[in-house]
């Protein structure tokens, strides 16, 4: 579907009782006009005793898991002054706790499925393993941009760096907006992860973004003399803020305003932010990795986040059937980093494309197929035209563990350090 196509249509509008209008999910199969299916997964699949202990569980895990790896950051701060590298090495481990944890969290609390395509620029980087998981081939180091549809998109974004081979979830840097650092526990766990803050003041974040990537375009020397940068994926939501009432309304006055043709289903992108990163890593990064991010149930002309929130995902049992990815990537050296302008036209015209999937998706339940079959592990090969579907899950049951194993063996360590330390002075006594 071409671009120019897509900017023809209007909005549909809504109901007499100011719903949204019915949505063909699923080949036609599903629409939300009827009140007795207030939400796209269902009635609650919990009473109120089980959703409290859901919450409450839900709670303890996250929360513990959270101190745990806060905890383990502090305990290895003081390399950053002993050893740089060994310091972000460190807190690489650090990261990979958090996939770890948010991985485990989403099969345990919110399982759903995730279903996979990508156009021939993805081809044979998308495999199905032989135990129903998928395995990306993405390189160490790239850009990665998504529409935004909701708080958790990055959830599902971080969980594709843990099924990246090699794995890459210790290595995700995210652009996030300042007041969340101020988050106790969590945010000063994403000030160790080296993630950046906007303060959505250029001349204010300008600065900041060029010392944060300035050190993730760091050459470093290996033992043996060889050069080589750290891996790195930084993730940017270029929409800016995810897909909202309040987001499609300053969207839709920004076209006005600008005399832009407005998204149907996305937001019209801002430029700006990325246009600096990729300015500044293009001598380091070849690919820019784009994905189509869309949820089943929610309906057109619909928002993401009034659907599938914290508590609908986590503590209802009514987490997304289904959220949808479509792969597309992107050479740095074919995007036009001369002139500002002339980025900003070449982002705009990538997000009316998605724009059209997102329409395609709406219309057919479907993002269009892979066009190369699926390879799993074995060299098995799926049908022409498939889809890899799988759910969000760890490699080993027991995987997540490991979030707690550093403070564990710190902990033993000073307890025997602890009880030598005391016999010594027991002695002298």
């Amino acid at each position: 579907m071409a671009s120019g196509d897509l900017r023809q249509r209007t909005k549909p509008a809504p109901t007499d009782n100011g719903d949204p209008p019915a949505a063909n999910l699923n080949a036609g199969t599903t629409t939300l006009t009827d009140p007795k299916v207030a939400h796209p997964s269902g009635k609650r699949k919990h009473g109120r005793l089980i959703r409290w202990f859901r919450g409450f569980s839900f709670a303890v895990y996250f929360l513990s898991s959270c101190i745990a790896i806060n905890l383990t950051q502090i305990v290895g701060a003081p390399l950053y002054w002993l050893n740089r590298d060994l310091y972000y090495a460190y807190m690489a481990l650090t990261k990979q706790s958090f996939g770890l944890l948010i991985t485990s969290m989403t099969y345990w609390w919110g399982p759903t499925t995730i279903r996979i395509s990508g156009d021939d620029s993805v081809a044979g980087q998308i495999k199905r393993t032989a135990d129903g998981r998928v395995e990306f081939a993405f390189p160490e180091r790239l850009v990665l941009i998504a529409n935004h549809q909701i708080y958790t998109d990055w959830l599902y974004l971080w969980w594709v760096g843990y099924a990246n081979s090699p794995q890459m979830h210790g290595y995700l840097y995210i652009i996030l907006k300042e007041s969340l650092k101020y988050i106790p526990v969590i945010g000063t766990g994403m000030m160790f992860y080296g993630f950046i803050f906007m303060s959505r003041k250029m001349a204010v974040d300008q600065p900041r973004m060029a010392h944060r990537l300035g050190k993730l375009k760091t050459r470093h020397t290996a033992p043996d003399g060889r050069s080589y940068l750290n891996p790195m994926w930084l993730l940017l939501f270029p929409e800016g803020t995810n897909l909202s009432n309040n987001g499609r309304a300053k969207s839709a006055r920004w076209a006005e305003k600008s005399g832009l043709v407005d998204m149907q289903h996305l937001l019209l992108p801002r430029s700006t932010g990325m246009y600096f990163c990729l300015s500044e890593l293009k001598d380091t990064v070849e690919y820019v990795y784009d994905c189509t991010v869309a949820y089943e149930g929610v309906p057109r002309g619909g928002y993401g986040e009034e659907y599938f929130g914290l508590s609908s995902t986590y503590f209802e049992g009514r987490a997304p059937k289904s959220v949808n990815f479509h792969w597309r990537r992107f050479r740095i050296a074919d995007i036009p980093l001369s002139d500002a302008k002339e980025f900003e036209l070449w982002l705009r015209e990538r997000w009316y494309e998605k724009d059209a999937l997102m329409e395609e998706y709406l219309a057919t339940g479907r993002f269009p197929a892979s066009p190369e079959a699926i390879v799993d592990s074995k060299g098995l090969q799926g049908r022409t035209g498939a889809y890899v579907e799988t759910e969000v899950r760890t490699r080993y049951p027991f995987e997540f563990v490991q979030i707690f194993v550093v403070l564990g063996v710190f902990g033993l360590v000073w307890n025997v350090l602890g009880k030598m330390w005391a016999n010594t002075v027991g002695v002298f006594r």
